[in-house]
């Protein structure tokens, strides 16, 4: 099992950095190099409690699929999103949300997965998955700080 753990500092309110980070269509954006875009369940808008979302994407040169649920949820603070179906032998990823007193949020990330295959799994997870999901983790996390600090945000979002 791994464990990664993010923390991202965004010049924006926690309603806006939590409503952005479950936007199913700043999510494709922020992730086009993956070519990752929703098949199935919530393909557009906000996922909530208990919603799922199939993502078809590209991933270390192999094309998956991965349907995640929304299994807990409390905004503006906390939701994570669990792996139902993929290529991981499971996954979760917890989302926090802080205010700062200048109004701004740090947002923390804490992604723990498993791949599948024993010890040649062991073996990838800390050869290339470690690595590999952080960088994705970063650039997703990068895109959110972008569109959150600007008026973009105004694109994904009604407040």
């Amino acid at each position: 099992m791994i464990t990664i753990r993010l923390s991202t500092r965004i010049a924006a309110p926690r309603e806006r950095v939590f409503d952005l980070t479950r936007s199913i269509d700043l999510h494709t954006r922020s992730l086009s190099w993956t070519r990752e875009v929703p098949v199935a369940g919530r393909t557009s808008g906000l996922i909530g409690l208990g919603e799922t979302v199939t993502w078809r994407a590209w991933h270390l040169g192999v094309r998956q699929r991965l349907t995640s649920r929304i299994s807990a949820y409390d905004r503006p603070a906390y939701f994570q999103d669990v792996m139902v179906r993929g290529a991981f032998a499971w996954m979760e990823h917890d989302h926090w949300f802080d205010a700062t007193p200048d109004g701004g949020t740090v947002l923390r990330d804490e992604f723990r997965f498993a791949a599948p295959l024993g010890v040649l799994g062991r073996i990838a997870e800390t050869v290339v998955l470690r690595r590999y999901m952080t960088r994705f983790l970063e650039r997703r996390n990068a895109v959110i700080k972008s569109v959150a600090e600007s008026d973009e945000w105004t694109q994904f979002l009604r407040e």
